[in-house]
């Protein structure tokens, strides 16, 4: 069945984004299709319209972005098609109460008793801190039985400085039989703090909803209200975007690589690529006045301009990255006991990575052909021929080759857009809306693509808006990853996909 009504929602400079309000049939019709094509699930939520429940999805098509919201507080389950979307739903029915239907998990995620099973908190008549009276919790874990099976609980606390999860394993001996996550201990409450702003004041929040992809949350966020506005940013805007995104990626990359190391007992490596990351770290300051490059993407094209002199300094530390991390290839590469950590650990094998929508880093270091700035790539990507990297083991060697690569591939960008970036204005003015529009914003970041939806009101309010990170499709890879490994592996694999709680736990 064809969808009842299609709108295109435009996403400036990209593939087209089509939204469809669909039936239930037509829902499940076009998540067939998806599926059957190969396509992706990029997220799923639900809304509040002043009483009205819908459920929505966003699939990654062949010909571009496919919205579809269903009107109802039930909706067809996914997880048979799209295996990500089972903690989505769960996750939906907690802050909203649509109900997927037929599902076969419908534990709470988000909930932790916090508040009762029939409170939901981003329903327009949620009551507020009152409704936040501890309801108990008493979370249904997977058993796992036979002899010598033993249970080993860690978290969500941990012995250190990381963020809470709690990881429930179950080993016969030292090896990993099965591992279940509980995540949702970081809840903030963004997705209700969005709808109490309007479109410029959301920006600092959408800038800080994960603070090592602030760049790819900003732009995200800023594409969509550019959307629902009818806003083109300049040529110079577009261009400085990429700039900061790329060097939030290399920034990310040489954190990783550094602690990936230590992980595998190279102390050494955790020294030198920290001390890298410090440096592309303290020159984002001087270029833009912040390390993690906050606040400098705003709705209309960016806050923040950079001059030729940065432009040189820029090039030469591009040249000086790139020659450090060559050498520190090397000496990984020919590590003999770095290596025996890395290799044939924490594999997650393409078949299984295609059939689980692992996507990002992580996804095309198992053969998953998957970038935003190369399949659908907007303004500048769509002028600079960005190059996907690739590999097939889907081990932890695997993950860490992509890092390098990438942080060559961020490299090479960047004397691109130094060299192109045009003259120009950087920041064009929002109007004042005088109707309803949505928009969507979808961008590759460091981790993986993060998708913003939004609806907005008259005024430039905020009606609802979804911030989606990469790590919702790829935390129940890394219960995969770690069967057959052993216990003290897991640090090693959980760093080399590097996942977001902030990011997930909105």
């Amino acid at each position: 069945m064809a969808p009842t009504q299609l709108d295109i929602v435009p996403v400036p400079g990209a593939a087209p984004a089509g939204r469809a309000r669909v039936d239930a049939v037509a829902w499940r019709a076009v998540c067939e299709r998806v599926a059957a094509e190969h396509g992706r699930l990029v997220a799923l939520w639900g809304s509040d319209d002043g009483g009205v429940l819908s459920a929505h999805a966003a699939l990654a098509a062949s010909g571009g972005l496919v919205w579809i919201t269903l009107a109802g507080a039930e909706y067809p389950d996914l997880s048979d098609l799209f295996p990500a979307a089972t903690r989505m739903q769960r996750a939906a029915h907690d802050l909203i109460g649509v109900v997927a239907v037929q599902a076969a998990d419908r534990r709470p995620w988000l909930r932790h008793g916090a508040w009762p099973a029939d409170v939901f908190p981003l329903r327009k008549t949620f009551g507020g801190d009152a409704a936040y009276r501890n309801a108990g919790d008493d979370y249904p874990f997977v058993q796992v039985s036979g002899d010598g099976v033993h249970e080993i609980p860690v978290g969500p606390v941990h012995a250190g400085t990381i963020e809470p999860g709690h990881f429930r394993f179950s080993i016969v001996g030292e090896r990993v039989l099965k591992l279940e996550e509980r995540l949702g201990y970081k809840h903030k409450g963004i997705e209700k703090r969005f709808e109490q702003l309007d479109l410029m004041d959301g920006a600092r929040l959408a800038s800080r909803v994960s603070g090592d992809s602030t760049v790819a949350y900003a732009w995200a966020y800023a594409m969509a209200v550019e959307s629902a506005c009818g806003v083109q940013p300049s040529a110079r805007a577009t261009w400085l975007r990429a700039l900061f995104l790329e060097r939030e990626r290399i920034a990310n990359h040489l954190g990783d690589l550094g602690f990936l190391g230590n992980d595998a007992g190279l102390a050494f490596g955790l020294a030198q690529f920290s001390r890298l990351k410090e440096d592309v770290l303290r020159a984002n300051l001087a270029m833009v006045g912040h390390r993690f490059l906050m606040d400098v993407v705003a709705p209309g094209g960016v806050a923040r301009d950079v001059s030729t002199e940065d432009l040189g300094r820029m090039r030469r530390e591009c040249d000086a990255l790139e020659a450090e991390v060559l050498l520190l290839r090397g000496i990984y590469d020919e590590h003999a006991g770095l290596q025996d950590r890395f290799i044939n650990c924490g594999i997650v094998a393409p078949e299984l990575a295609v059939r689980l929508g692992l996507t990002g880093l992580a996804g095309r270091a198992s053969a998953q052909a998957w970038d935003v700035r190369v399949q659908h790539p907007h303004a500048p990507y769509d002028a600079l021929d960005t190059r996907m990297i690739l590999h097939e083991k889907g081990d932890v060697a695997a993950r860490v080759s992509v890092r390098f690569d990438e942080v060559l591939e961020s490299l090479r960008l960047l004397r691109l857009i130094a060299e192109r970036l045009p003259a120009g204005g950087i920041l064009q003015p929002l109007p004042v809306l005088d109707r309803a529009a949505a928009g969507v914003g979808w961008v590759e970041g460091w981790r993986g693509d993060v998708f913003v939806a939004l609806e907005a009101g008259r005024g430039n309010a905020i009606q609802r808006l979804h911030p989606h990170d990469p790590s919702w499709q790829n935390w129940p890879v890394l219960e995969h990853a770690i069967l057959g490994n052993i216990v003290p592996d897991f640090p090693l694999i959980n760093k080399s996909f590097n996942l977001s709680y902030a990011g997930h736990d909105l």
